[in-house]
């Protein structure tokens, strides 16, 4: 599992695989193909160089030697936790296209982007 840091460096969750597990191990979305979707099959936003954007461009997360934005010091992340049993995946939707790479960050929190806010 690779850790996902928010804006400040923090750890808020894990990539395992194509799935986004929250800092408590719950599955809560899916890679698929680039675009970030919820297991609900609800657009989020792209997942590419390592970055997290939200679906106007700008970047809410990262994981180690992502490139595109100045990115923050890391804190030191917990061990990985043991993921529970995970949901069936969706069929996602074909996604938006996507607006162009922002090279500046979010003020949404990675908590407001898995939930599509």
């Amino acid at each position: 599992m690779i850790p996902i840091f928010d804006r400040s460096g923090s750890p808020v969750g894990w990539l395992d695989d194509d799935r986004i597990l929250d800092d408590h191990a719950r599955h809560r979305a899916l890679v698929y193909n680039g675009a970030v979707f919820s297991y609900a099959a609800t657009y989020l936003g792209t997942f590419s160089h390592g970055l997290f954007r939200n679906k106007h461009g700008a970047t809410v997360a990262f994981i180690p030697g992502a490139s595109g934005v100045l990115l923050p010091r890391t804190k030191v992340p917990p061990i990985p936790p043991l993921p529970h049993f995970p949901p069936v995946k969706p069929v996602p939707p074909l996604p938006p296209i996507p607006p162009p790479p922002s090279l500046s960050w979010s003020g949404m929190s990675w908590e407001q982007f898995l939930q599509g806010t």
